[in-house]
């Protein structure tokens, strides 16, 4: 149990972010990260009804909104009964507005029969299914306090915005309490036991990342990695599940893929988090569970949703029509909520999974709707269809009306309950003497299903490692099945040494599942890379005996190719100039700048190995102006050696200096002019990047350019 959490001041700042203060009209929480609610439940005065909007909504460095008020506002209207207060400025209100009228409400206008076959369509009855669980209008859950002139009074109480952007707090005329304006955040989650060595996906399997629901204060929310062919698709991550991942020793590069269900705040929260990791993800939804999503997430993020479809990739669910996933098969169907919600069926070498979604599966309840009107004989039959003939169900329970109550889950025939694991429940709300078990998060308690292995899978889980390199786009079909033919695989054990300083460079390393350890001639110099990095290239490409140990930091499965073979499968190719250049530039300094710079900190090895790859050393002499204001930058420059001053509109604004980035990501990426003179008053060393080799790498990390934004004026 996370202990209860006591006022003892004016202010307090709240473990997962955001900040509370008591006053006489009150408690008022000020920002609201993720999960926040399990913070102020624990709390003597509950969840507050009056919130502060921060300046920004959203974090892209964390990937997450920090105005995430959603289910505090469900907890005031459902549980307590109340509306919830919202101060803000204008324009945020009516992104807010957005914002929240997406996930009470689902998306306006929808044309639900693109999200079905002819044959399945059931779109007009999920529309009138949907308008008879929304008993509220939007004036009846949130009202809006809006800031004049920086101020916003309400029952004594006054809140102003000072210039540097934080919050004063005064009762009556009295001062009480400064507030930041910037919100942190903090994760909180809980994690089962970290296995001794990295993890090796099984064939079929699924781990429960989280089994509860946003409502419960002690337990992570629910959420899950599906396995399938030894990789993951995750299913409505919660947020952070790439930490959960990390610190249970799992590779979150194992997962390239998202089944979103639905767009309230404890399902799609996490979804938009990965989209901002290394490559691209590929995101299975409808097409209108799409549409809510960028709305919702345009809104907070204040980008548009063109923008937002540029990060990922989309694979459109059709229900009647099955979607086919690293092998298997998914069989999808729309769920019974308040807004549009998909589950499925998923099969793969003759085991099955089901998973609801949220879902409301009583009986009863589709009776009456069918009864009264609200639904036609085809919706009615396809939600007493429901898939409980597979091999594991995973189903959801909650509060009805928009989730199946425990009392129909304990009903269910014998050999029904017995393949039945429960989630998105509090785990005190079940019986365990009515034979129905709850989903155990952590990866100790992945529930693992029995399969024949499919009669390629080493060569699928080959060339799945290869499209994940950042060098398989150079490769044709010929060269790709060239490559399969010339693979070996090689496991080493924790400890042992897989490359020796001072032996042949004979061969090309690609690393399945594991770690390794880099380490130079000065034993200072080291690297740590994981599942779908590479090593020994250098040797290779150079024809030099190797220049540093490599050590298997935890079991390894390697892939691995002859020297020549190597050669030749590259050769012709745009990549083997990139790693002729990787090859060079490949030293201590460049791996030590590119490892502590402010505006790359947030790459993975691999995103810094493939930079890496694109430098070239450069140098300007005594004074002058590496870009103008108003130019379009043709290069673009970190600093190795030297200062640099950044200019705007004729006044100096900033210094920077090693490790930093000469340009402004967006700029460069939009091929927009220069925002700022960058001027070095005396020679200055750098690292040059090529625009369109930058741009490059932009395009295949697209959640990058966003974090690499810097505010030069701070």
């Amino acid at each position: 149990m996370i202990p209860e959490l006591k006022l003892d001041a004016k202010v307090m700042s709240l473990p997962r972010g955001g900040y509370l203060i008591e006053t006489s009209a009150g408690s008022i929480q000020f920002g609201a990260p993720p999960e926040t609610i399990k913070d102020t439940m624990k709390l003597e005065g509950g969840v507050p009804s009056v919130f502060v909007l921060p300046g920004e909504f959203f974090n892209w460095t964390k990937g997450i909104s920090i105005a995430e008020l959603e289910f505090p506002i469900y907890y005031n209207y459902f549980i307590k009964k109340k509306k919830t207060l919202v101060i803000c400025n204008r324009s945020q209100s009516e992104r807010f507005e957005r914002v929240l009228r997406e996930s009470l409400f689902g998306p306006v206008d929808a044309d639900y029969s693109a999200d079905f076959t002819e044959d399945a369509d059931c779109s007009k009855d999920i529309r009138r299914e949907m308008a008879y669980f929304r008993s509220m209008q939007f004036s009846d859950v949130v009202r809006f306090g809006i800031f004049a002139g920086n101020e916003y009074a309400m029952d004594g109480i006054t809140i102003k915005i000072n210039q540097a952007g934080d919050f004063e707090v005064f009762e009556g005329k009295s001062f009480t309490a400064s507030v930041p304006g910037k919100i942190d955040y903090t994760p909180r989650y809980r994690v089962g036991e970290r296995l001794r060595e990295a993890y090796r996906p099984p064939l079929f399997a699924m781990t429960c990342l989280g089994s509860s629901s946003g409502f419960d204060p002690d337990e992570n929310t629910s959420g899950f990695v599906l396995w399938l062919n030894r990789y993951g698709v995750m299913i409505d991550p919660p947020v952070n599940s790439t930490e959960w991942l990390l610190d249970s020793n799992v590779s979150p590069k194992f997962i390239d893929g998202i089944i979103l269900t639905h767009c309230h705040a404890d399902h799609d929260a996490g979804t938009f988090q990965k989209i901002l990791e290394e490559g691209k993800v590929t995101i299975y939804t409808t097409r209108n569970i799409l549409m809510s999503f960028l709305g919702k997430y345009s809104a907070l993020a204040d980008v548009s949703a063109d923008y937002l479809m540029s990060l990922f990739n989309f694979k459109p669910i059709v229900i009647g029509k099955p979607v086919f996933i690293r092998g298997a098969r998914f069989d999808f169907f729309h769920a019974l909520h308040s807004i549009p919600s998909i589950g499925f069926r998923v099969e793969f070498q003759g085991r099955s999974i089901t998973y609801s979604s949220d879902h409301n599966n009583d009986p009863a309840l589709h009776k009456m709707l069918l009864d009264s009107g609200v639904i036609g004989g085809k919706r009615y039959e396809s939600l007493c269809n429901f898939p409980w003939n597979s091999t594991v169900v995973y189903h959801e329970s909650g509060i009805p009306p928009l989730h199946t109550p425990l009392e129909r889950l304990y009903s269910l025939p014998a050999e029904t309950r017995e393949k039945l694991i429960v989630y998105h429940i509090p785990r005190g709300m079940l019986d365990g003497a009515k034979g129905i078990r709850i989903a155990g998060s952590g990866m100790e308690n992945t529930v693992v299903i029995d399969v024949e292995p499919p009669a390629f899978e080493k060569t699928y889980q080959i060339l799945a490692l290869l499209r994940h390199l950042d060098f398989s786009e150079a490769l044709t079909l010929a060269k790709a099945q060239d490559f399969v033919a010339g693979i070996e695989e090689k496991s080493f054990s924790k400890g042992e040494v897989i490359i020796r300083k001072g032996a042949p460079g004979d061969r090309f390393y690609m690393i399945y599942s594991g770690n390794v350890s880099i380490t130079g001639e000065d034993r200072k110099y080291s690297k740590l890379l994981g599942a779908h990095d590479y090593f020994g290239e250098a040797a290779v490409i150079k024809g030099e005996r190797r220049s540093a140990d490599v050590v298997a930091e935890t079991d390894v499965i390697l892939y691995s190719i002859e020297k020549e073979c190597f050669l030749d499968l590259i050769e012709g190719t745009e990549y083997a100039q990139v790693l002729y250049r990787l090859a060079s530039n490949r030293d201590r300094e460049a791996w030590e700048i590119l490892s502590t710079s402010r505006f790359v900190r947030f790459f993975t090895s691999t995103q810094r190995t493939w930079l890496e790859s694109i430098i070239s050393p450069a140098e300007a002499a005594g004074e002058g102006n590496l870009v103008n204001e108003g130019a379009r930058l043709k290069q673009v420059y970190i600093i190795r050696e030297g200062r640099v001053d950044v200019i705007r509109s004729s006044r100096k604004i900033a210094e920077i200096g090693r490790g930093d980035l000469v340009g402004h990501v967006a700029d460069i990426y939009e091929d927009n002019p220069s925002r700022f003179t960058f001027h070095h008053p005396g020679p200055v060393l750098l690292y040059s990047i090529r625009k369109n080799d930058f741009n490059r790498f932009l395009r295949m990390n697209p959640g990058l350019i966003k974090k690499m934004e810097y505010n030069y004026a701070r």
